[in-house]
């Protein structure tokens, strides 16, 4: 069963209110779900919202570190002004969905394809502002999760292949794609080829229809050093399954 805010708001009180967090204020036994030899699954609040009547559903690997602090200093100032847990699920979700560069980044691609102008968008920034209704963020897996205590990048161990972190796709992503409004109408952006080989996988089992799945899409991160050469390369593709799609 899906742990949330919930379950961990008097851990999280325990915190002192800061903006963000260290490593070693949250890599804590007090947050640690699960692991598996040098893997680790802690609890984040950052994906516990759920806009059911999204048309776009941009979905990464994991929250990342940067994610988990956003997230869990914005949970820890609510609780102590004593805001409702549904509301402080949504703040935590618009505070750390993809937050920083990788925001920029996919903000930048998406409109170079043509998303904005296919939604009548001045940019796809509104989705992550004023217009969010569109938007809806999720990790396959909704727990950061950390190799050697570094941020899981999908590849090490490969994500699909391991039967610890498939676990978690199929019994979370799987149950929240399926509670979607209309879920055969989204369009499904996977961020970088370890996404959207798991979302093919799903695919081919029926779980999502074919047609769905915007295939080529760079991983934003900086880090990924081939991000224009591939976008480059993928760009009319994408903009032409975004026109037939939306």
């Amino acid at each position: 069963m899906k742990k949330t805010l919930h379950d961990y708001k008097e851990k999280i009180i325990k915190l002192p209110i800061k903006d963000k967090y260290s490593k070693d204020e949250l890599l804590i036994n007090d947050f640690l779900m699960d692991k598996e030899n040098n893997l680790e699954i802690y609890y984040s609040p950052h994906n516990e919202y759920l806009n059911s009547k999204a048309k776009v559903f941009i979905i990464g690997i994991t929250p990342g570190f940067q994610q988990m602090s956003i997230s869990i200093a914005t949970a820890r100032k609510e609780l102590e002004l004593g805001s409702d847990i549904k509301n402080i699920q949504y703040k935590c979700k618009v505070a750390g969905r993809f937050s920083g560069i990788i925001r920029k980044n996919i903000i930048s691609m998406l409109d170079e394809i043509n998303l904005n102008k296919v939604l009548n968008l001045n940019s796809c920034s509104d989705m992550f502002e004023k217009s969010d209704y569109f938007l809806h963020t999720f990790s396959l897996i909704p727990y950061p999760v950390f190799f050697n205590k570094q941020n899981y990048s999908g590849h090490t161990p490969k994500m699909i292949k391991n039967k610890f972190l498939m676990k978690y796709i199929y019994e979370s992503f799987i149950n929240e794609f399926r509670s979607l409004d209309n879920r055969e109408q989204i369009l499904l952006i996977p961020l970088g080829k370890a996404v959207e080989e798991v979302l093919c996988k799903l695919e081919g089992e029926g779980i999502i229809i074919k047609g769905q799945i915007l295939k080529g899409f760079p991983h934003p991160s900086g880090a990924n050093v081939n991000r224009l050469i591939q976008f480059r390369e993928n760009k009319n593709i994408m903009i032409n399954f975004i026109n037939k799609k939306l």
